[in-house]
């Protein structure tokens, strides 16, 4: 974790940041003006948190990780797949208009544009190709895994812009952890139907749940879409347990803030 201007904590990548590259973060819940339930940086436009709020903790986070947030696009999470290109054009939608629906992963090799995704829980991912400029943010929470949407990122760089999974940077993001991702038998059949899942879904308990590893599955993931094991960061702090690092939705409920993910090409 960096600690940036403003006392604005955050998660970045050392292998992004080692590029001098790109522009990336991942906010915690520390640094912000919001209150209650959605304290303090709130960074999502949520039912009972005020715009107002969630404006100055956008101000004290842009300025923090120095970018403007009129260079925004944000996502439009539904757990689906649905990737988007997205262009210059479209800087702005989200904290404005936008016709951005259903959207889990936005991708640009448009320099100046910051993709920002969302999560709570979910495992925020990040990818850079150094080699075609390429840059990538995708929401995987655990239907997005199973759907995995990780590789279909990997394929989308591909085919949209010609890059080598060899050459792609990756980050994986705090997220719920196997300590607190307690699954039904319906779900964890789900990841266990992928052999090369398996040794990360622990269970059945006395009580017929199961522990699921998110990273390690999404590590795996995106191993077996080519990229190189070194290339593959992972923060694995989990957002459930850490009350005072990161908001929670299995912890938490509907009532509670979300932290943003931003990446960006430098100009």
């Amino acid at each position: 974790m960096k600690l940036l201007m403003n006392n604005v904590p955050m998660v970045v990548f050392p292998a992004l940041e080692k590029t001098g590259k790109v522009l990336h973060g991942i906010s915690t819940r520390m640094g912000g003006v919001s209150t209650d339930e959605w304290a303090s940086l709130n960074l999502q436009f949520r039912p009972g948190d005020s715009k107002d709020n969630v404006m100055e903790n956008y101000s004290r986070f842009s300025d923090a990780l120095g970018f403007s947030l009129e260079d925004t696009v944000f996502s439009a999470q539904t757990h689906s797949t649905n990737l988007r290109r997205i262009f210059a054009s479209d800087r702005g939608k989200g904290i404005g208009p936008s016709d951005i629906q259903s959207t889990d992963g936005l991708h640009t090799n448009e320099p100046g544009v910051v993709l920002v995704t969302f999560c709570a829980d979910c495992a925020p991912l990040l990818f850079f190709d150094p080699i075609r400029k390429v840059v990538a943010a995708s929401h995987s929470g655990w239907q997005g895994t199973v759907k995995e949407i990780g590789r279909l990122t990997v394929e989308a760089l591909v085919s949209e812009y010609g890059c080598e999974p060899g050459d792609i940077l990756a980050g994986i993001g705090p997220s719920i952890g196997p300590c607190c991702f307690e699954a039904d038998s319906p779900v964890a059949l789900q990841f266990l139907e992928k052999p090369a899942w398996a040794s990360y879904v622990q269970g059945p308990d006395g009580n017929g749940k199961y522990k699921i590893d998110l990273w390690q599955i999404n590590r795996q993931m995106l191993s077996d879409a080519g990229l190189l094991p070194e290339h593959i960061d992972c923060e694995p702090m989990c957002t459930c347990c850490n009350e005072k690092l990161f908001f929670s939705h299995r912890r938490d409920g509907d009532k509670r803030g979300a932290m943003a993910t931003v990446i960006c090409l430098k100009t």
